[in-house]
């Protein structure tokens, strides 16, 4: 079965962010702790108001359907899935667990709409997280109990599946936040592993083989072109450091790239100069969360500025950057999560003292 998008893409539309702000920003990546809905977006909103950007927070301590692989496949069109003992598998048609993803989802985007609507002065953007199609892939199963990454038409379906349903997702979250600036991080965890070809099979005994780059950013275009014709205005795609491909995502036309800085070599950052240069954003992964205390404001601004001046990038461009964690919160406490959101908005509030000299 071949899935194809219903929208197509915007010819007219540039690839570089059309009006980047002039201050740093900061934001989270998505993953939350905690059931609470309300009280979670309450707290976002809360902490990151303007400029900083909220987002609609994943809570997988809910249980099934509300990780980021369940949420995402629960817009899947044409394609229905189910959890079976092996994980997420595509079936004839939708199960329990399909249903109870797409009512949690549904759910957080009322639940926003009723917060936001509460806001004296809404925030002027939004931002969501899909999982993006290559990692949506490897995290699917086929009818045989193999992962759809192994199978071309597979991934070519998936991927087209996804971009026919962000329309709709899009659409409801534009009603629940009336005049706010779409915003769409696609998360790729297993590129890496896809590009190298060490996905392990159902079985474990061997690895999938490599799925090509031009694939990968075809399937990206394929989404981020459906992202633009729903409303996006900006699209990140956020990658792991180790083997990060910033060529691909450039290629691909995302608007940045999303990315923890704690490992990037000397090339890579000479790449992502190069991207900021382009007029691309910098989403910098600049607050290191693994450890049991944050690091202090002055080190993480530090990690962002020191490279940056030291490859000649004038300070006056630091409005391209984003800040946001070095990953998800999901693992932490809920107050060590409040507690990170407020650090990011000083670590942006230090690069924007940099920037004005």
């Amino acid at each position: 079965m071949r899935i194809t998008s219903r929208q197509e893409p915007d010819q007219d539309k540039p690839e570089a962010v059309a009006a980047l702000p002039l201050e740093v920003t900061a934001t989270g990546l998505g993953p939350w702790p905690g059931e609470d809905p309300v009280e979670t977006a309450r707290i976002i909103r809360g902490e990151l108001g303007s400029p900083h950007m909220p987002f609609l927070a994943e809570l997988p301590d809910r249980g099934v359907g509300s990780d980021s692989l369940g949420r995402t496949a629960s817009l899947l069109v044409e394609m229905a899935v189910d959890v079976q003992p092996y994980g997420w598998r595509l079936v004839d048609r939708p199960g329990k667990d399909f249903r109870r993803a797409a009512s949690a989802l549904s759910t957080d985007i009322n639940i926003l709409a009723d917060v936001a609507g509460e806001e004296d002065r809404p925030a002027a953007e939004i931002k969501v997280q899909l999982l993006g199609p290559l990692s949506l892939a490897a995290g699917l199963h086929l009818h045989n109990g193999e992962r759809a990454l192994i199978d071309y038409g597979a991934r070519r379906d998936v991927a087209a599946s996804l971009a026919a349903g962000v329309g709709g997702y899009l659409s409801r979250v534009s009603m629940a936040v009336p005049g706010a600036r779409l915003v769409v991080q696609l998360d790729e965890p297993d590129i890496a592993a896809v590009l190298a070809g060490t996905i392990p099979t159902s079985s474990g005994y061997r690895t999938l083989r490599a799925v090509g780059g031009q694939e990968v950013t075809e399937s990206w275009r394929v989404v981020i072109d459906a992202l633009r014709v729903a409303g996006a205005a900006e699209i990140a795609i956020s990658v792991p450091e180790v083997e990060a491909p910033f060529e691909r995502i450039l290629a691909a036309g995302a608007d940045g790239i999303a990315v923890p800085l704690r490992a990037l070599t000397s090339r890579q950052w000479e790449q992502l100069a190069g991207a900021i240069e382009a007029g691309k954003r910098l989403w910098a992964g600049a607050l290191d969360v693994s450890a049991a205390t944050l690091p202090k404001v002055a080190d993480a601004v530090d990690s962002v500025w020191r490279p940056w001046h030291q490859l000649g990038l004038p300070a006056s461009s630091l409005g391209t950057v984003r800040i946001t964690p070095s990953s998800g919160l999901a693992g932490h406490m809920p107050s060590t999560a409040t507690a990170v959101l407020n650090r990011l908005t000083q670590v942006a509030d230090g690069l924007n003292q940099r920037a004005l000299g």
